[in-house]
């Protein structure tokens, strides 16, 4: 998913992070919508760049949601 796609699916669901998961829906981090802005407003950003480009060190779990079929 694209840091664009992200922000429109935080925005549409009224969200301000969203847990990441691999392929077999382990969480691989979260990331909040500051942090999606920040990169989208940096020099280097173009419209490819993906959410797991922008993944740094994981963070804590900040919700009670585990990853599942219908995480991101």
């Amino acid at each position: 998913m694209t840091v664009e796609v992200a922000l429109s699916v935080m925005t549409g669901a009224d969200v301000e992070y969203l847990l990441v998961c691999d392929g077999d829906d382990e969480r691989t981090g979260s990331v909040t919508r500051a942090e999606l802005v920040m990169h989208r407003d940096s020099s280097a950003y173009t419209d490819r760049v993906r959410l797991r480009d922008v993944l740094g060190v994981p963070s804590p779990l900040v919700g009670p949601s585990p990853c599942g079929a219908s995480a991101l």
